[in-house]
Formats: structure tokens, C-alpha cells, sequence
């Protein structure tokens, strides 16, 4: 009797090999979207810290802002929004209107450079005015001179919220220090722009009805908006859904449709 000629080599069947395809497919996805979940977690906690954080520094009783020796460790984690309290004397004629958007409507800030006892200078944002009430004639681009602080002018006390500057711009433009035209509070840019120097890297959102009667223009003070994105808990819960309907797919399918025709 002649030997059967040998088979060809036997192979696990293709629908097995699908098959654990498809759990380490469903595995893998579930594991990814389980980890975006708790990274949204662990942001949420972080956000709920930074809002406590906050509260906390604009209800504290008003505080000395922070001094010429700690302005290169100023941050937007560990200083803004705290409420700040000083004195000194403005300089009204170096006012620059930034282009705004508040509950008011359209307008500017009126961001005005003060002059502290110490020779330090701090730029106070005033508060808003109304486009129609933006005198622009009146804001010019002139430097200061040597010392502008030597003269003296009314002295003030100003209580508000120590703000970061903003570099660049704002409102998809580009400030435009030549033509003096300005879309976001760089502190930097303004204090080049003025010729000034000692200038703090922040500066301070005013509070409300500090504008002082003898100011060239009054200006509304008291409108920061203080307001956090927290979409992270809706987010979380999006992820783990996810992978829970990943999961329920990969049961469903190996319960009741895992018999995958072989083609052979």
C-alpha cells in the first residue's frame, strides 16, 4: 500500500487568529480610553485647585504687590489674580487705550503707568471706556523723559488684582506699538513703547470707582472676569463610556457573533 502523500502543513484556522485580533484590539482601545479618563480626573482635581486657589488670593484682604527683588519669579500659578494694594502718583499723559470687550460692550482699557514711592513704575488698568468715548487724539506715542517719576503729581491708593502681562497681542492682530495701536496688555511692549524703565512685569486690574475725579477721562474700573473652563469631569465620563462600549461590543461579539467563516 503506497504512503498518502503528505498534507499541506496544518495552520490554526483564520478565524481563530481573528478572533484574538480582535480581543487585542478591543483590549488595547479599552486601556486607552480608561487611561484618557483618569488623566481627566486627575485634571479636574488640578482645575479645582487653581479655582480654590484663586477665590482664595481676590476675597484675601489686599496685600503689597510683589517687589522689584521677586519680579523675575512672578507666574501666573503663583501671583495672579492676587488682590494687591499700593500708592503713587500716575502719569496720565503716557495712557494707552487696549483695545477691550466687556460686559460694557466694545471699547478700550485704559492702561495708565503709576509711579510708586520706591521710583518703581506699575502699570494700573484703569478700568473701560466706551469706543464712542475714546478721545484718540488725546493718546499720543510720546517717550518719557530721563526720570518721569521726579515730578510729582496727586497721589493715589489703588486696590485691585495683580494681573500677568499678555505678549503679543490679542484678537487674532498683532499689537502695533508705531501707530499706537494695541490689542492686549503687554506690559513689556508698552513700557518700550513709553520709554520707560523699572517697569513691574505685571500689571494691576484696578477696582471698581478708584478712577480719581481730577483723571483726564474716567474710566470703569472693577471688571476682571474671573471665569474657568472645567468641561474635564464630562470629559472623563466620556472616555469611560467609551471603553465601556468598546467592552460590551467585544463581549457581544464573542458571545454571539465570534463563529467567523473560514475561507479555506
Amino acid at each position: 500500500m503506497r504512503d498518502q502523500p503528505a498534507g499541506p502543513a496544518s495552520h490554526p484556522p483564520r478565524g481563530a487568529f481573528a478572533r484574538r485580533m480582535l480581543v487585542a484590539a478591543a483590549l488595547l482601545l479599552a486601556a486607552l480610553f480608561l487611561g484618557l479618563g483618569t488623566w481627566q480626573l486627575i485634571r479636574l482635581q488640578w482645575k479645582l485647585d487653581l479655582i480654590a486657589r484663586v477665590d482664595a488670593r481676590v476675597n484675601a484682604a489686599p496685600v503689597a504687590p510683589p517687589p522689584a527683588a521677586r519680579w523675575a519669579q512672578v507666574t501666573k500659578e503663583s501671583d495672579e489674580y492676587r488682590r494687591v494694594r499700593l500708592a503713587g502718583h500716575y502719569l496720565y499723559e503716557f495712557t494707552t487705550p487696549v483695545q477691550a470687550l466687556s460686559e460694557l460692550g466694545a471699547g478700550f482699557w485704559l492702561l495708565t503707568p503709576l509711579c510708586t514711592a520706591e521710583g518703581h513704575i506699575v502699570f494700573i488698568n484703569r478700568g473701560f471706556i466706551p469706543a464712542a468715548d475714546n478721545k484718540s487724539g488725546s493718546y499720543s506715542s510720546r517717550r518719557a523723559s530721563a526720570n518721569p517719576c521726579a515730578a510729582n503729581g496727586e497721589r493715589v491708593e489703588i486696590t485691585g488684582l495683580l494681573r500677568i502681562s499678555e505678549p503679543g497681542g490679542g484678537f487674532l492682530r498683532e499689537n502695533d506699538p508705531a501707530n499706537n495701536r494695541w490689542y492686549s496688555r503687554d506690559v513689556q511692549a508698552l513700557a518700550a513703547a513709553r520709554g520707560l524703565s523699572n517697569v513691574a512685569p505685571y500689571f494691576v486690574d484696578a477696582g471698581k470707582d478708584q478712577d480719581p475725579a481730577g483723571a483726564p477721562e474716567r474710566a470703569v474700573g472693577g471688571l476682571t472676569v474671573i471665569s474657568f473652563v472645567n468641561n474635564h469631569l464630562v470629559y472623563a465620563l466620556t472616555w469611560y463610556a467609551l471603553a465601556l462600549m468598546v467592552l460590551g461590543a467585544w463581549w457581544w461579539v464573542s458571545r454571539h457573533g465570534g463563529k467567523i467563516r473560514d475561507d479555506d
